[in-house]
């Protein structure tokens, strides 16, 4: 039964006048009464849709290529945080089958920007396109951040993510005719709006039952080692259940109970769906230092697993970052690089360029 205001307000009168304003029936229909005048609603929380297409030119840290080598020799060199290798093959030469006979080639290593990510409050805001909004933000869970004080302390946030095909030295076509690069087009790939998993902890673990595995002090408390490992030079690959300095890989979903700071929830994110993409087979193992005849060298093999190291992350929005730190390794800390780029209204969305180690054999 549904009842406008005057209705309730004339209901309550009647029983007043009835003589038995003290009873307790009288008070629990009163209350039921009061209840009809409110009507259900739903806080929706409201963001505006920020953000900038990445320039190509001024937005892209291109030493991020660097260093560039042949076998284990650099050629072209870099400094910072940002120019940190993994292991390449030991012989700048390798072999691989090509109908049926060995054909001789070199071995190649350099790092290759290949997808792009927003991070985002409002569903269906594509950060990195200009923030254009692509859809009703209320078809779906909207973002939150929540804090706590005192015996209540807690730190929550959600975000929305968006995951891209971003082969930019192909697509711009400053290197034609490479074996080496990924020949693909600019797609979207992903979207967490469409997702059930991303909006639900709990299925997620179903999905991803090593979980429990790492739900215990023990498995958190080492994930202080790959911290320290990834701020002095690459995170560790044995521990793919940890962001290094940014908290714990799992759930892979959009939530995070330890909201320290924009950046730091953001690169844990995106460490998040580049582990998803792992787990589903949709993503691959580009880095190796196996240099054996017909080796990983000659064919890129789907990894299930996370391979941590080969990858860099550099921030395209809302601020891009350049320097010595333009670009940095996964769970690196983010008091290295987070100063200035969170700040109120449409500073906090954010988004990233992943960069990738490729090694390969240029026949």
């Amino acid at each position: 039964m549904h009842l406008n205001k005057k209705q309730a307000l004339r209901e309550v009168a009647k029983l007043s006048s009835q003589g038995f304003r003290q009873s307790k029936f009288y008070k629990i229909i009163k209350l039921i009464l009061l209840w009809c005048l409110i009507k259900p609603s739903v806080a929706v929380a409201n963001f505006p849709c920020s953000g900038h297409f990445v320039n190509p030119i001024t937005d892209i840290c291109w030493s991020c290529l660097l260093p560039i080598t042949i076998g284990p020799i650099p050629v072209a060199r870099g400094g910072g945080i940002k120019n940190r290798d993994i292991r390449n093959p030991d012989s700048p030469i390798c072999v691989c089958t090509r109908s049926n006979a060995p054909v001789p080639g070199v071995s190649i290593g350099f790092w290759e920007p290949g997808r792009l990510v927003d991070v985002t409050r409002t569903p269906y805001c594509m950060t990195n396109l200009g923030g254009v909004q692509m859809g009703p933000q209320q078809l779906t869970k909207v973002s939150s951040y929540q804090r706590g004080y005192g015996k209540q302390e807690s730190h929550h946030s959600f975000y929305h993510l968006h995951y891209y095909i971003y082969p930019l030295v192909y697509w711009l076509e400053l290197i034609t005719d490479f074996a080496c690069l990924e020949k693909s087009t600019f797609d979207v790939a992903y979207m967490s709006e469409f997702d059930v998993t991303w909006n639900d902890d709990k299925l997620q673990q179903l999905l991803n039952p090593e979980v429990w595995l790492f739900a215990n002090p023990i498995a958190q408390a080492a994930c202080s080692l790959d911290c320290a490992s990834a701020t002095v030079s690459t995170p560790m690959d044995s521990m793919f259940w940890c962001a290094g300095c940014w908290g714990n890989m799992y759930p892979l979903s959009g939530a995070n109970a330890d909201h320290v700071g924009g950046v730091q929830n953001s690169s844990l994110l995106v460490s998040r769906i580049l582990s998803k993409m792992h787990r589903l087979g949709l993503a691959q193992e580009t880095s190796t230092d196996d240099g054996s005849i017909n080796g990983k060298l000659c064919r890129k093999n789907r990894a299930m697993k996370i391979k941590k190291s080969q990858y860099r992350l550099q921030m395209t929005n809302p601020k891009p970052s350049s320097g010595l730190v333009g670009c940095w390794p996964l769970g690196l800390s983010d008091l290295l690089y987070s100063s200035g780029r969170e700040y109120p209204y449409d500073g906090q969305d954010f988004g990233y360029l992943i960069w990738r180690k490729v090694n390969c054999c240029a026949l």
